[in-house]
C-alpha cells in the first residue's frame, strides 16, 4: 500500500514514516501543500495522510482541490484543531475522516485501514492472471489454491508485475511503485527482490514466469501462456 505524508513538522513527520515503514507501508513525504497536489494528481496512492495547517496550501485547500479534480483518493486529515465544527470543516471539504492530534499511532493505523478497506470495496478484491490469484483484502498470494508465502514487499511486487502483464518494468517505475521514494538507487535491492520472488514462483509453478529483459527491466508472464 502506497501512503503520501503531508506534514510540515518534520519530527511529526519522521514519527509517521518509521511506525507506518515498519508496518510494511511504501510512504513518501512532502511538507507543503502545492508539493502534496502535484503528487496526488500525478501519483497512484492508497491513502492521503495530510496536516491541515500547511504552508502554501492548507489541508483543506489541497482536499478540495484533489476533489475538484475527480480523484477518489482517501484521505485522512490529523489536525490540532479538535472541535466538532472543525472535523466538519474537514470532512465537508472532501476528507474522508479526521484525527485529532494528539493521537495513538494504534488508531491512526487502524484508520487508514478502514479507508484502505473503502477503496477496496469499490474495486475487485482479487487480482487473477492464469492460475495466480492476489487477494488485496486478505493479503494472500494463491497459485491454483495453494498459498504462497510472500513478504509484504514481495507481495506488492508481484502485484504491480500482475497489474502489468505482459509490459517491460523498469527498475525506476518498480522503484516508484513498490519502493520509498529515497531508496539508493545505487543498490541493487530490487534486482534482490525480483530475484526472491522469481524464485518463490517458479518453485510452485515450476515455470520461470518473470523474465529479465536486458537494460530494460522485468516481464511478467502468465505460465499457461
Amino acid at each position: 500500500m502506497k501512503i503520501l505524508v503531508v506534514e510540515d513538522d518534520k519530527k511529526i513527520a519522521q514519527f509517521l514514516l518509521k511506525g507506518l515503514k515498519e508496518e510494511g507501508y511504501v510512504t513518501h513525504w512532502v511538507q507543503d501543500g502545492d508539493s502534496a497536489l502535484q503528487n496526488a494528481t500525478q501519483e497512484e496512492w492508497d491513502v492521503l495522510v495530510l496536516d491541515r495547517m500547511l504552508p502554501k496550501r492548507d489541508g483543506l485547500t489541497l482536499c478540495r482541490e484533489i476533489r475538484q479534480k475527480g480523484n477518489r483518493v482517501p484521505i485522512l486529515i490529523l489536525s490540532a484543531r479538535s472541535t466538532i465544527e472543525n472535523r466538519v470543516e474537514g470532512l465537508d471539504a472532501g476528507a474522508d475522516d479526521y484525527l485529532p492530534k494528539p493521537f495513538s499511532f494504534n488508531e491512526l493505523l487502524a484508520r487508514i485501514r478502514a479507508l484502505a478497506r473503502r477503496k477496496t470495496e469499490n474495486l475487485t478484491s482479487t487480482l487473477t492472471v492464469g492460475d495466480f490469484q492476489l487477494d488485496m483484502t486478505a493479503h494472500t498470494a494463491t497459485f491454483q489454491g495453494n498459498k504462497i508465502d510472500l513478504t509484504n514487499r514481495e507481495f506488492a511486487l508481484l502485484q504491480l508485475f500482475m497489474k502489468r502483464k505482459g509490459h517491460i518494468l523498469s527498475r525506476t517505475l518498480i522503484a516508484e511503485s513498490v519502493w520509498d521514494y529515497d531508496f539508493q538507487s545505487g543498490t541493487n535491492v530490487i534486482d534482490v527482490y525480483v530475484n526472491y520472488l522469481r524464485n518463490k514462483l517458479k518453485k510452485i509453478s515450476g515455470r520461470d514466469v518473470i523474465e529479465t529483459v536486458r537494460n530494460r527491466g522485468y516481464l511478467f508472464k502468465d505460465p499457461a501462456e
